[in-house]
């Protein structure tokens, strides 16, 4: 029995590693990395092989660390602080600049930056695709699968030329534009509100009126700073007629991180999958020195703030209102900013370069979370049950908090108008108003609440596409339409063809018949 065990154990091992998958990795810098280095190291631990596809001038992986995964880095013309200056140009502009700018203006000026960025991203996209040496080794190793996120163009074109099925990971497009036009997506405009459209799912005709305007605002910005950016490049590389969105539209599978805890019932397709918090993870304990910090709080607790990994200095004025805000609060607060210390710092607030976010959320002595509206960060606050008070500042973050306002778990102010005593306010409204936490418990039941964890989940259907080589059967039958038969154009310009024919065959008759009529009235008046 002892040997039978043996062998048992070692046939389970062999065909484990047999059976062992390949995946190709082209991750989005910043803290998207985050979320999907999490679901390829567990890729790993289940026995596949990871390579993640880095460029030199990347800011957030290391890929020297020691890892499981597999680091293939490709060189680019340009340098880590030369991405890291552009990158906080166009941050400083959306934050400080476009918030008291014109709808034209601020497009003008968010185009110029993103026309920068792009051209940075398309050099990416050529240290990949024209590397006729780094193309033929990923040929060589005849991945199983590549996993992409859209934002970052050129994953699903590496996809394409190495003939690998792909799988999208991500939060959201402007205006929902990318799942709606290229996942065909259903987004019925008076329900579904258009992402950064900051309105809910109970919209009044006004507000619908908005939405509309809204979808068909951001759709003509995609179509001018995303798809008349790429549509010639991806024409060039594959040599053929096509388009950013059709190639878009051949991903298997859409893994969104968000889950129905955070978003608004709306339709899906049996392609797309939401993994909302498959980062967040039971509390760990906290620091010796940092524990001593929230265990001095006493009765009051702790309040945690955090604008995000991305965002290293404030202006001074900002961060002295902010910090003589902080100064009036009964509780503790731990920020952690890296930027130039506020004159108005009180002691109640130590600044850390880094704090253990998720375990201090998940600390008991918690009471509240002030936050920028990152994914990962509202996502950890509801896994915990801590109510916020939202601070966004751009792209998706007004929008993420809106949602947490809508759901009753969060006060929203503006970074740029706020007044010290507002931040006061919200803070205290959200600690001692308890349907805040009431509310933040509910959600956080509801996260809990599923049949599999969402790590497990987005695992799961990648190894699925792996193991059926696509998921094909889970695809509408949309994407083999044109946009004019998807929306039934052809068919509603036939039925008006025959509804005229009738009206003029009808027309004809009656008229006809009218003319005989009077023609045979003459006729017996004469006689």
């Amino acid at each position: 029995m002892h040997w039978f065990g043996v062998l048992l154990l070692l046939q389970v091992t062999f065909c484990s590693t047999v059976s062992s998958d390949k995946v190709l990795a082209w991750p989005a810098d910043g803290s998207h990395w985050l979320n999907l280095k999490l679901v390829l190291e567990n890729l790993a631990h289940k026995g596949h092989e990871i390579t993640v596809l880095v460029f030199s001038a990347n800011l957030l992986i290391n890929h020297a660390e020691p890892s499981r995964l597999t680091y293939e880095v490709f060189q680019v013309p340009f340098t880590k602080e030369k991405n890291e200056e552009v990158f906080e140009e166009l941050l400083r502009l959306w934050v400080y600049d476009v918030p008291f700018m014109s709808y034209w203006e601020s497009y003008t000026r968010i185009k110029k930056g993103m026309d920068e960025f792009q051209i940075m991203e398309k050099q990416i996209c050529d240290g990949v695709l024209k590397n006729k040496e780094l193309m033929e080794r990923l040929r060589k190793e005849k991945f199983d699968v590549l996993i992409s996120d859209p934002l970052v163009p050129c994953g699903e074109l590496i996809a394409e030329i190495l003939g690998v099925p792909f799988v999208y990971t991500f939060r959201f497009s402007m205006g929902n534009t990318m799942e709606r036009h290229c996942g065909h997506l259903p987004s019925p405009f008076s329900y579904v509100p258009g992402a950064m459209s900051e309105l809910s799912d109970k919209i009044n005709f006004m507000e619908r009126l908005k939405n509309t305007w809204f979808y068909l605002l951001q759709d003509i910005m995609f179509s001018f700073l995303f798809e008349g950016f790429w549509d010639g490049y991806y024409k060039e590389i594959l040599g053929r007629p096509t388009s950013l969105c059709e190639t878009m539209g051949k991903a298997e599978i859409w893994l969104i991180r968000t889950y129905w805890d955070f978003e608004y019932p709306r339709p899906i397709l049996p392609n797309f999958e939401f993994v909302g918090g498959l980062h967040c993870k039971p509390a760990k304990p906290l620091p010796e020195e940092m524990e001593k910090v929230v265990q001095s709080s006493g009765d009051h607790g702790i309040v945690v703030f955090s604008l995000g990994s991305m965002v290293k200095n404030l202006s001074d004025e900002r961060s002295n209102l902010i910090a003589a805000a902080l100064s009036q609060l009964p509780q503790k607060v731990i920020w952690r900013y890296s930027g130039k210390k506020p004159d108005t710092l009180s002691a109640n607030t130590i600044i850390y370069d880094w704090i253990p976010q998720n375990d201090l959320l998940g600390h008991p002595k918690t009471k509240a979370f002030i936050t920028h509206g990152g994914t990962n960060g509202i996502y950890e606050a509801i896994y915990h049950g801590v109510p916020m008070v939202g601070i966004p500042l751009f792209a998706d973050q007004p929008d993420n908090i809106v949602h947490m306002k809508n759901k009753g778990m969060a006060v929203m102010l503006d970074f740029n108008k706020m007044e010290a005593q507002e931040l006061v306010d919200a803070v205290n409204t959200v600690i001692n108003n308890p349907s805040y936490k009431e509310n933040a418990m509910r959600l956080s039941h509801i996260h809990h609440d599923q049949p599999i964890k969402p790590l497990d989940r987005a695992v799961f259907w990648i190894e699925y596409v792996m193991r059926h080589k696509g998921a094909k059967h889970l695809r509408p039958a949309s994407h083999e339409l044109t946009w004019y038969q998807y929306h039934c154009l052809d068919v509603i310009a036939f039925l008006l063809a025959c509804l005229l024919i009738v009206l003029y065959v009808t027309t004809k008759l009656l008229s006809f018949c009218l003319r005989k009529c009077c023609k045979t009235r003459r006729k017996q008046k004469t006689q």
